[in-house]
């Protein structure tokens, strides 16, 4: 991937505070004409700098307002395993996050469901698909204080 310019992360700075920001307008705050601006986007997105565009829906207006960590421990690790884990926890639909690390437990989750007997469901049905399954944690968000997709576009 090729070095992104300080054009390129204004563009992405933007994109991500308002994707619906017509094309017109993002080439003026960047400093380009239309045309430019446009293609560079179309690079962006060409070159999988740029993902997808999102809508960012509220989690209660659709009952899922409970939010859920959970920490998996496998019982045994092998590359086979964790693909097996990767293919049955990408079809969970309550599952918006899930992540391999590093520490004392495997995976994390984050999932949003609508109450607690529905969280009980969803952890016993993961723990029941994911291969060497062999501890959970869980943690019960009481109050969310901060939650974003926005990345710093500036180098690190």
């Amino acid at each position: 991937m090729r070095e992104l310019d300080r054009v390129d992360r204004k563009i992405l700075d933007l994109l991500q505070k308002n994707a619906r920001i017509p094309m017109t307008e993002l080439a003026e705050k960047v400093g380009l004409s239309a045309t430019p601006c446009t293609e560079r986007v179309r690079r962006l997105e060409r070159e999988g700098v740029i993902t997808g565009y999102h809508a960012h829906v509220d989690p209660h207006a659709l009952g899922r307002g409970l939010l859920v960590f959970v920490e998996i421990k496998l019982s045994a690790k092998s590359g086979e395993v964790f693909e097996r884990v990767k293919n049955e926890i990408r079809y969970v639909p309550e599952v918006m996050e899930c992540h391999l690390v590093s520490g004392d437990f495997d995976y994390l989750v984050k999932a949003r469901i609508a109450e607690m007997g529905e969280y009980r469901r969803l952890l016993g049905n993961i723990l029941l698909k994911l291969p060497a399954a062999a501890e959970s944690r869980s943690y019960v968000v009481m109050e969310e204080i901060k939650e974003s997709l926005y990345l710093p576009t500036s180098p690190a």
